[in-house]
């Protein structure tokens, strides 16, 4: 089992570029596990972890209702907005500059197989990410994600969840807010829920602005203890 992880940071990168760069990076994973099975062959498969900050866009997961997009075509394109249907799981949701989205493309194979768990292990890496900073937050009954005040009046949800996987390979992944507009999020119903509120990390402690690095390193510190797994720098 390869518990190593090639780590690519992508910087900020178009939304269609990237997805293209993930199922690239899946199909070769998905690819490899087959002609193992077929050729009866033991060849590592390797493991992802890529960063990425988006410029605005929104996205609709295979399950989603369009009707939770409160734009029309024009006024996306006045707010410089894109939007795509994708092949995750969940409904819709923002990505756009000042969040960290983290797109783990892992074969599970080398990890554990079990879905349930990977999803939990993924919000439980932000859980204490956000502990570090001071933040009481975890998770809300029924509801993918990471928040804050789950069961209150008060509740928002801070980092959305949404992955793919095929063969017990993943993509997709995490949205954080970190510096984020919050206002994008007034132009969709996210993740489909009615009455709740999005929050930043920037506005729960209520600075001008955080250190968006020192928020990766603390994800992939605690993802690394989570998974039992080594993060290496690869080339993109």
């Amino acid at each position: 089992m390869n518990k190593s992880i090639q780590l690519q940071d992508l910087g900020n990168k178009d939304y269609k570029e990237t997805w293209e760069y993930q199922e690239e990076l899946f199909k070769g994973i998905v690819d490899l596990k087959i002609r193992n099975r077929r050729e009866e062959l033991n060849l590592e498969t390797p493991n992802y972890f890529l960063f990425v900050e988006h410029p605005h866009v929104y996205t609709l997961g295979k399950s989603g209702d369009l009707s939770n997009l409160l734009l029309s075509e024009k006024q996306l394109e006045a707010k410089g907005a894109t939007f795509y249907k994708i092949n995750r799981g969940g409904d819709i949701t923002y990505h756009g500059p000042g969040q960290i989205v983290g797109y783990p493309i892992l074969d599970l194979d080398n990890f554990f197989t079990d879905i349930h768990k990977y999803l939990r292990l993924l919000e439980e890496s932000i859980i204490l990410t956000l502990q570090e900073y001071g933040l009481e937050c975890g998770r809300s009954e029924g509801e993918t994600g990471v928040w804050l005040g789950s069961g209150t009046p008060f509740a928002r949800k801070i980092c959305a969840l949404g992955v793919r996987a095929s063969r017990w390979v993943t993509m997709h992944g995490f949205a954080l807010n970190v510096n984020a507009d919050l206002g994008y999020f007034d132009n969709i119903i996210p993740c489909g829920i009615r009455g709740k509120a999005v929050t930043s990390l920037q506005v729960e402690l209520g600075v001008e602005k955080v250190n968006e690095e020192e928020v990766k390193e603390k994800i992939l510190k605690h993802f690394s203890t989570l998974f039992d797994a080594d993060f290496s720098t690869s080339a993109i």
